[in-house]
């Protein structure tokens, strides 16, 4: 890209496709059968690097099929790249939280989350599958940018670190309130993180999910902080002199 824009595709719930300024593609958290992913989006093409922030089946569920199609390479905690060895995923790259890996000029840094992780598997008999602790990724792209992907997260006071160690300047937040943040605790993390720039993701997947962007845009945006709203299958570029 002439303007070393990053692209993001928002394919629905918490599943995020990223098109680096150099032409990489990266997958957070493979759901392509949410509700709210179209289906012209469910293919998703070449994938070079797959992020699994935990072991929840609306994060992990596509992440074997797109891994062995693709032959992308699948970044989570040690369990996670376990469980997904034995799925027959042949390419994985485990680290931990506080841990940091480099990929063609992309640096991926594992940060803290407040969230359970676990699968059920049902072949004869349903059993559920301890998966690590949940995780959120700051990337830094070759162009400098860094995005935080906070995955499915409570509030929690360290976000300032999250600033301090990698000065995120794009922020991708749950919004969606019961499993996650909701719209005034996303708004907090907002002060602790420093962003001013702002994509909400899990939410309006389901009923249950009640947080709405109006909300969440009316108790930010007052602060200067610019909120994106993504529509899933729709691809929105990111300038790194506008984040």
């Amino acid at each position: 890209m002439a303007d070393a824009s990053l692209a993001v595709t928002w394919l629905g719930h918490a599943t995020i496709l990223f098109e680096s300024p150099k032409g990489r593609r990266v997958l957070i958290d493979p759901w392509l059968n949410n509700p709210s992913c179209p289906a012209a989006s469910k293919d998703v093409g070449h994938i070079d690097l797959v992020l699994i922030t935990h072991g929840h089946s609306d994060h992990i569920e596509d992440a074997p099929a797109v891994a062995k199609n693709t032959g992308a390479t699948v970044i989570g905690n040690f369990e996670v790249c376990q469980w997904l060895g034995r799925q027959g995923v042949e390419k994985v790259s485990p680290m931990n939280k506080g841990g940091s890996q480099d990929h063609d000029g992309i640096r991926i840094s594992m940060v803290h989350a407040v969230h359970s992780s676990s699968y059920i598997e049902q072949k004869m008999h349903w059993r559920i599958v301890y998966l690590g602790e949940a995780a959120g990724y700051v990337v830094r792209f070759e162009n400098g940018l860094s995005v935080y992907c906070a995955g499915d997260t409570a509030l929690f006071g360290d976000m300032a670190l999250i600033r301090e160690l990698y000065a995120p300047t794009v922020a991708f937040l749950p919004i969606g309130d019961l499993f996650t943040m909701g719209p005034q605790a996303a708004a907090r993390a907002v002060d602790l993180l420093g962003v001013r720039q702002v994509m909400p993701i899990h939410y309006g997947t389901f009923p249950a999910l009640t947080g709405t962007v109006g909300e969440f845009r009316s108790l930010v945006e007052p602060k200067g902080v610019r909120v994106v709203e993504l529509t899933p299958g729709a691809r929105q570029e990111i300038h790194a002199a506008d984040a």
